[in-house]
């Protein structure tokens, strides 16, 4: 029996996560987190003696010894879970790509000492990890990640500037939380991916491609060096690679819906606007830049979606206000998490007060 600490058990794919639990006899919940009230009923339902709304993560994964912790936290808050699954040597099943974007180096290092699994969650890094599983690093050539473009794919700057929350909430072939999917409609979420791609994968940012795929059906490419490229294909189900994470190396079964090849299927691919969507080139720039600029990155985008989210920031703004923190920190690598903690709250300061402009 796999033991599995579920956090962030209330949220889009905690939930998904507990149905695949429920199908499989060989997995277990021994421990659920959330920052909803909700979960006190949940635990309830379900028996789960290690439970908690909030607070300190680590402690609650202490107490439960869990084989498996899918982190499904929202943000940079589910860095000290991340951190210590890795320490640990715990299998990460990893649903929160901002605190291996924000730790970096950090994570790494403790992933070595630690020596355990370190299984992504994302649908294109699971589909990655899948392209690459038994092949030699000098034989890939580029790694190609995919994205749908949003709700506001083709759209121009001048046609952006009254979009409402509604409008950006929209995704037309995702249901994800409220701020994954304010990042899709930005490509702010293409650009956190190819910072953790550059980190779970080891290739560096020039051999990483993104390109625009509407209907989501390709997940994910890799490039090798005799010409060949290998994709992993399906429709868009994130039961897919929770379930892969999950029961890992088994592949379960699934109730995902079988790709039909026969049903006009079409494949299309193009160039994303970085004119229009900056976010994604700021991502790249904040990873080659180097130090705790991929950190500063996060923490202004969480800032600046969190505030237009509240009404307080136009559509638009969001990705002025990243590339205002940027330019103002320091991005001098962090030695350990309390120097990380702290470019962290210092790149929010910053955030927080081009917000404050941008509205006065």
């Amino acid at each position: 029996m796999k033991r599995i600490a579920i956090l962030g058990a209330t949220g889009s794919i905690g939930r998904q996560a507990l149905e695949i639990v429920d199908a499989h006899p060989g997995l277990e919940v021994c421990a659920l987190a959330s920052g909803s009230n909700e979960l006190d009923v949940l635990a309830a339902e379900r028996g789960v003696e290690h439970a908690q709304v909030g607070g300190e993560l680590t402690a609650l994964l202490e107490r439960a010894e869990p084989d498996v912790v899918l982190n499904a936290v929202v943000g940079f808050a589910g860095l000290p879970a991340t951190m210590w699954a890795l320490e640990q040597g715990t299998t990460l099943a990893l649903a929160n790509k901002e605190s291996l974007v924000a730790a970096g180096d950090l994570a790494l290092a403790a992933r070595e000492r630690g020596g355990g699994l370190l299984l992504p969650v994302d649908s294109e890094h699971s589909a990655l990890y899948q392209c690459l599983e038994g092949r030699a690093p000098e034989t890939v050539q580029a790694l190609v990640l995919t994205a749908s473009g949003g709700p506001f794919r083709g759209r121009t700057r001048a046609e952006l500037e009254a979009v409402t929350r509604a409008d950006a909430l929209a995704h037309p072939t995702w249901r994800m939380g409220p701020k994954i999917t304010i990042d899709s409609a930005t490509l702010a979420n293409k650009g956190l991916e190819l910072l953790e791609a550059h980190f779970l994968f080891g290739v560096a940012y020039d051999r990483i491609e993104v390109v625009v795929h509407p209907s989501s059906v390709v997940h994910g490419l890799v490039r090798f060096r005799d010409g060949a490229a290998l994709a992993h294909l399906g429709y868009p189900d994130m039961r897919v690679p929770i379930s892969f994470a999950l029961t890992y190396p088994e592949r379960s079964a699934t109730e995902a819906e079988p790709l039909d090849l026969t049903a006009g299927l079409t494949l299309e691919f193009e160039p994303p606007d970085l004119e229009t969507f900056p976010l994604l080139a700021l991502a790249r720039r904040a990873g080659e830049s180097g130090g705790t600029h991929p950190c500063a990155y996060n923490a202004a985008n969480e800032v600046a979606v969190q505030a237009f989210l509240a009404g307080r920031l136009p559509f638009l703004r969001i990705a002025e206000v990243v590339e205002e923190t940027l330019v103002t920190v320091d991005g001098a690598p962090a030695d350990d998490l309390d120097e990380l903690r702290e470019a962290d709250a210092e790149a929010r300061r910053l955030a927080e007060r081009a917000v404050g402009a941008a509205v006065t």
